[in-house]
């Protein structure tokens, strides 16, 4: 059996790639062959082979797949930017579209487990009145959030869990990031996570330096992500 996610954000900056490289180590861990894309990113620097995005490459370099670094990431732009914008300023128009086929591709290679991670938070504009949610919809995807712990998590994990479902999509689960270790209240703070959001708790992933993909599989729970499908 396969399985597929989408990985989004309570915010920017609050891990999403060290989060998602550390499932897919966990995964192939488990046994499982593994593939990722990042479809569109922003903050990429030129080199030989083109610009290279540096969480498209972490992903990359936890796929089991030969996945070329194209099919990762088909959208690299420079400017570390909001997608968007960065992709108006190099002449292109950022839609579903454009980005679903690529991501369809690394899908149908069949990887036991795959992860398709987001840019920012939930609600990133595209073109038009278009977001980089309606991909996760249009892929109709389980969603894993991934909650940068910090002042102000609560609030940001309860929005975006309520948009993922007003969407129409399912929260399979979510980890809590502790990208600030001096946050005040920190388990009062994880109890009102688990309180509060629809889905279990993958794990609690501290303040690693460097977060490697390892130590970070370390701290997570395979198994009631893949139980609860």
């Amino acid at each position: 059996m396969t399985h597929a996610y989408f990985v989004s954000g309570t915010d920017t900056e609050i891990g999403k790639t060290t989060i998602a490289a550390g499932l897919l180590h966990a995964a192939r861990r488990a046994g499982l062959s593994t593939a990722a894309a990042k479809p569109v990113a922003s903050g990429c620097r030129p080199g030989a082979d083109g610009l290279r995005n540096d969480d498209a490459l972490a992903l990359l370099g936890e796929c089991s797949l030969a996945l070329r670094y194209e099919e990762v990431n088909p959208l690299a732009f420079a400017p570390a930017i909001a997608p968007h914008l960065a992709a108006r300023e190099a002449g292109l128009e950022l839609s579903v579209a454009r980005l679903l086929e690529p991501v369809r591709t690394v899908l149908a290679k069949g990887a036991d487990f795959t992860l398709v991670e987001g840019a920012g938070g939930w609600r990133v504009p595209l073109s038009g009145a278009e977001n980089l949610s309606d991909l996760a919809v249009a892929l109709d995807l389980p969603v894993i959030l991934v909650v940068g712990v910090r002042l102000g998590c609560i609030n940001h994990a309860m929005l975006s869990a309520e948009a993922i479902a007003r969407d129409g999509l399912r929260l399979a689960g979510w980890v809590a990031n502790l990208i600030d270790p001096t946050v005040s209240r920190l388990e009062d703070n994880l109890a009102t996570l688990v309180e509060r959001l629809p889905a279990p708790c993958l794990g609690r992933v501290p303040h690693l330096i460097p977060p490697s993909p390892a130590a970070v599989a370390d701290c997570l729970d395979m198994a009631a992500l893949l139980g609860s499908l």
